[in-house]
């Protein structure tokens, strides 16, 4: 994981998604048009959190996450997620 020079604010969190499975269980390839879009990634950068909700996810952790949780955005050619830590799920 490279060192990433943005600082999410407040209660805010960059999530690196992983990446859409390539195959099923069975071997059978999935097209691009029909991969579903993660729902886990990895914390890079946490905000401070606010004086009611303090930031209890760190960088590193693993996290699952709601579909449509979170705003896309792309930095240095790589996609990531800024959401609130409310849309954060759980910790794997």
């Amino acid at each position: 994981m490279a060192k990433i020079n943005i600082k999410p604010l407040a209660d805010r969190v960059l999530v690196e998604p992983a990446p859409a499975e390539e195959k099923t269980s069975g071997g059978i390839i999935i097209p691009d048009t029909a991969k579903e879009k993660p729902q886990k990634g990895t914390v890079v950068a946490t905000g401070p959190g606010t004086d009611e909700n303090p930031v209890t996810v760190k960088e590193g952790d693993k996290v699952l996450y709601g579909k449509y949780a979170g705003t896309e955005l792309t930095l240095d050619g790589k996609d990531y997620l800024i959401m609130r830590e409310a849309d954060i799920y759980a910790v794997i």
